[in-house]
Order: structure tokens, then sequence, then C-alpha cells
């Protein structure tokens, strides 16, 4: 088990600024729940780095959120003819297309048992927290996001395992742009970010799950 109150103390400066918000606790009490009850004896990397790519695609909210322009432009950006839904990016990491909802549907359950999904049919359930949590373990865990040149998924397995440590190189499970500096990052490239808040909460993480 995780100690929530060291955790929490340790990341609160590092690598947040200082405090925490009721909001951001919350979202991370959900996926340190789901990872205890049912990813306990993996890879702390694992849970690191995805706490680390939550941060960074929620903005540091660490709350679920849609996609910016739910999708306008997108051919997924459309209401569904079948279902009414639409399947713009959703959650602590996007899940977009409505195949991959329905994929979301037939994996979570079995994968996850009690936490029960109807995505294809209300998307505004990857809005949730232990769904969005489900969602990102199984679409970082299994390679749903993206593939690699040689037609391989993208895997937490290819960049964090007994011969490998490469928390810049991750990235690439969510999106190709680890070399990229945001003009907000003074020099610093999202590769480089993410690796950053991945040992600050992987360190918290390693001292509370020995207390």
């Amino acid at each position: 088990m995780i100690e929530r109150t060291i955790f929490f103390d340790m990341i609160r400066h590092d690598p947040f600024p200082g405090s925490l918000t009721q909001e951001q606790v919350e979202g991370m009490e959900a996926i340190l729940g789901v990872w205890e009850k049912y990813r306990a004896d993996s890879d702390l990397r694992w849970l690191a780095y995805m706490l680390a790519t939550t941060a960074h695609e929620t903005s540091m909210t660490m709350q679920p959120i849609e996609e910016y322009g739910k999708g306008e432009g997108m051919k997924y950006g459309s209401p569904d003819p079948e279902t009414g839904q639409t399947y713009y990016g959703r959650g602590f990491v996007q899940l977009t297309w409505r195949e991959n909802y329905e994929r979301a549907d037939n994996e979570i359950m079995p994968a996850f048992p009690g936490i029960e999904t109807n995505l294809e049919w209300q998307a505004e359930q990857a809005l949730h927290p232990k769904i969005a949590a489900a969602v990102m373990f199984l679409g970082m865990e299994e390679g749903w996001f993206r593939t690699a040149d040689n037609g391989q998924p993208e895997t937490l397995g290819r960049y964090f395992d007994v011969d490998e440590n490469d928390a810049y190189g991750a990235r690439e499970i969510i999106n190709g742009d680890k070399s990229k500096i945001p003009p907000w990052a003074n020099g610093a490239s999202i590769g480089n970010l993410i690796e950053g808040y991945h040992d600050a909460f992987l360190s918290a993480l390693e001292i509370a799950s020995d207390a």
C-alpha cells in the first residue's frame, strides 16, 4: 500500500509548486486506488510514468479532461450516426475513435473486475476518474495509442523493464513530441519535463511504499 500522507507531502513540493488542490488529490487518489487494487505487484516506474503523463496531459490538474475543441475538424469529431456519441479525446490520456471506446469496454471489465463501462454508448464515462485510470493503465501497458516505426505497439514494457529505464523515450507511448520545447518551459523539452515529473513521483512512491 502507498502511504498517502508521505506521498502527498513529497509531491506537494516536487513536481507541484508547494500546494495541492482537493481536485488534484482526488484525481491522484483514483489512479493510486486502481493501481493498488489491480496492479500492486507491477513495476512502480510504470505508475510513476502514468502519473507523470497525467500531470502533463491535464496541465497538472490531475483530472480527466476533454480534448480541446472536442475533435473539431477531425473525423471523430462528428456524432456517430448509430450511437449518437462523439468520440473525441477524453480522460487522463486522450481516448479517441469509436473502435477504441469499444475496445476499452471489451478489455476493462475483464482486467478490472468491478469497474463497469459502457463507453461506446456513453462516451462521457471516459471522464470518470476510475474509468480514465483503467483506460490509461491498459492503453499504456498494451500500446493502444501509438506504434513504433517497426510496427510494434509503444508500451510501458518497452521503456521500463530489467534492461531499460527510459522515462525520456517513454513519451513515444503517447506522442512523438519528446524533443519539442514549449514556449513556457524555459528551454526544457516535453520529454525532459515528463522525465522530471516521473523521477519526482517515483521517489515519493518508493518511500511511501516502504513506510
